[in-house]
């Protein structure tokens, strides 16, 4: 049985933004035009009881942010819909540049105000390096912004990409009036403070239209001689330099108000592609193959605080899921038959009957699945691609009860285990050591420690500033490196060795001591494929 019409009706995409872009809540926003949800939360409304649909940790809704991916799948036009809303703070940037592993496009959102900032440039490299499709969203109209073509010559100068206007604005701020959709040829009228979905938007046809001529004055002039010049100087759509990442539609709204919402959710059914294929070291594994084969992304723990679980997030890559399937976990060899496999709306779960390549389902364990694992119904693979970056800063940690020391050690391993925070135990002893991308995992760390484990941990300054995963083809000589700066070397969670240094300069004369050792910045997954020594 062929699951082509399944698999042709799969979208999978993330959102990514520089923080307080407006990220979560156009996730919410598109979340209630699918028909998901019935009425919006408010990110902002962290005393309130609403929060956030995708913001489900404690700390997220306390601060407001969002420091975990969220996962989330809908139905919109007969399509089945995977969004994944990542972290836009550049600590957590570890757990978003996973998640674009395991998607087939990317919706980028840019503050109207601010244009492109660092933490966007760093995500666009990353769906670069992966030829990930963007569409972009250009966000807060409603707000005294940039020029929009201020904002585009930005946005392509910036991220070095062609971008093509679908949508337009009609002025900005207290005169902002609309969007004129240039496929369309009709202006969507502008109206603020909505947290459902309204079916009678009031559309101008037409960009000789009097009737906006007279209501919207200078702003609607402008609009009409901006979008003139734009026909001239653009290029026009090419789904095929779309679909290789070197061009993007843009759209204009305002997604706190409801506004260009369905434009961007239309776009993203009508031009992100459907599942695409995924590599692993041996080859290239095609969404139509008809055996099952998925890989882990991402892991979650204590989703549900009360029964202290982990959930494996899992892409499906190709073939067709079934409840109870007997699947290999390809690092270990071992067999196993997941009966209890959901599907979330953020921290909502629905159990899950089947599922097809493009598909993210959550699959409950207790360690049995680590980050990067591939599962499949026999075959030996290992997908390629899933990043942990050496560290940047580091903090000893101590517990302040030592009779929790038990606790201390299980929840450290099972954040480590989720990508959390880097965790390295010392050869010698001594102090677990923390390691993070940025100093805002250690807080989230202590946080969850206490509420999720009940230990109180605190955490004191570490004298390493860098460290760097070690390799060698000689096993010899990689023991006797080993033995020699035992003092200096750390394991990690999957019990990789780690070079710790308190200065580069320590790195370099080990490097020249040992030129057969290699020292990596970048090691991938828990089948220990590590990137070029760096």
């Amino acid at each position: 049985m062929s699951h082509a019409p399944e698999i042709a009706r799969r979208r999978t995409f993330a959102i990514i933004s520089h923080p307080d872009a407006g990220k979560t809540t156009l996730t919410e926003k598109l979340l209630l035009f699918a028909g998901a949800i019935q009425i919006a939360g408010s990110v902002k409304a962290r005393k309130a009881s609403r929060h956030a649909t995708s913001d489900w940790m404690e700390i997220e809704k306390q601060r407001g942010i969002s420091v975990a991916s969220s996962v989330m799948q809908m139905e919109y036009r007969d399509c089945v819909v995977n969004l994944l809303d990542t972290p836009g703070h550049q600590d957590f940037s570890e757990d978003t540049y996973r998640v674009l592993t395991a998607v087939d496009a990317a919706l980028m959102v840019i503050d109207a105000a601010k244009g492109v900032e660092a933490q966007t440039l760093r995500l666009i490299e990353v769906c670069r390096a992966r030829n990930t499709p963007i569409l972009t969203f250009v966000n807060k109209m409603d707000r005294e912004v940039k020029p929009p073509l201020e904002l585009m010559e930005e946005v392509e100068s910036v991220l070095n990409m062609d971008v093509v206007p679908f949508t337009w604005p009609v002025g900005m701020g207290r005169a902002f009036g609309g969007v004129f959709d240039l496929r369309r040829e009709a202006m969507t009228v502008f109206r603020p403070g909505e947290d459902r979905v309204r079916e009678d938007d009031e559309t101008l046809q037409g960009l000789d239209n009097a009737e906006a001529a007279a209501r919207f004055g200078a702003e609607f002039d402008t609009a009409k001689n901006e979008i003139g010049l734009i026909r001239e100087a653009t290029l026009p759509f090419d789904r095929g330099a779309f679909l290789a990442a070197k061009q993007s539609p843009l759209f204009f709204g305002s997604a706190i108000n409801n506004f260009g919402v369905r434009e961007i959710l239309d776009a993203l059914v009508d031009l992100a592609p459907p599942p695409l294929p995924r590599a692993t070291l041996t080859r290239e594994v095609a969404p139509e193959e008809p055996k099952f084969a998925g890989v882990v992304f991402k892991i979650q723990a204590n989703m549900d605080p009360a029964h202290r679980d982990r959930i494996a997030f899992v892409r499906v890559v190709s073939g067709h899921f079934e409840r109870g399937m007997k699947l290999r976990v390809c690092r270990t060899g071992k067999d196993i038959r997941p009966g209890t496999v959901v599907s979330f709306l953020s921290q909502r779960r629905e159990l899950v009957d089947d599922a097809f390549a493009g598909d993210i389902i959550g699959i409950p364990n207790h360690g049995t699945l680590r980050l990067g694992d591939t599962l499949s119904e026999g075959e030996n693979l290992q997908f390629t691609g899933l990043p942990y970056f050496a560290p940047e800063t580091f903090q000893n940690v101590e517990i302040r009860d030592p009779m929790k020391s038990k606790q201390l050690r299980t929840g450290l391993q099972q954040l480590g285990e989720e990508g959390a925070i880097q965790v390295f135990r010392p050869i010698e002893g001594g102090s677990l050591l923390l390691g993070a991308v940025g100093t805002l995992q250690f807080e989230v760390v202590l946080h969850r420690l206490k509420s999720e484990y009940n230990v109180d941990a605190k955490l004191e300054s570490s004298r390493y500033r860098l460290a760097r995963w070690i390799t060698c083809d000689d096993p010899v000589i990689l023991k006797r490196f080993i033995d020699s700066n035992a003092h200096r070397v750390a394991h990690d969670v999957v019990e990789a060795p780690a070079f710790l240094a308190t200065h580069p300069a320590e790195l370099e004369v080990a490097a020249e001591r040992y030129p057969q050792v290699r020292f990596h910045a970048l090691r991938e997954h828990a089948g220990r494929v590590f990137a070029e020594a760096a």
